[in-house]
């Protein structure tokens, strides 16, 4: 079970690391919902999705010897990868054989957002 101290923890260790993405709103979506909605712009998050936070701080947690491998064609392999480099750690990211041609990269590469 995650705990309040938990989260604080992780907070505090992705403190300067991982963006503040902001919240807004929209007129247009309040109307068609019918009620006021608020969005985390979490696209605007380095590697482009929330799930930098989370790739971060369990990376961050293992020991300094620790080496790392993902099994993910999408955000998850961008944040894994980019997290691992700013830590100094190897990743290995294995991607399904059905991945987008686009989602391939012919070398490997780190992604630098």
């Amino acid at each position: 079970m995650i705990s309040a101290e938990d989260v604080r923890a992780a907070g505090e260790t992705l403190e300067g690391i991982a963006h503040r993405t902001p919240v807004v709103t929209s007129r247009t979506l309040d109307a068609l919902a019918g009620g006021r909605l608020f969005l985390k712009a979490e696209n605007l998050q380095r590697g482009g999705a929330f799930k930098f936070r989370g790739a971060y701080t369990k990376i961050a947690s293992l020991p300094p010897d620790r080496d790392v491998a993902a099994f993910s064609s999408g955000n998850h392999a961008q944040a894994v990868a980019l997290a691992s480099s700013l830590l100094g750690r190897r990743a290995t990211i294995l991607m399904p054989r059905v991945a987008l041609r686009s989602r391939k990269a012919s070398r490997p590469m780190c992604p630098g957002s």
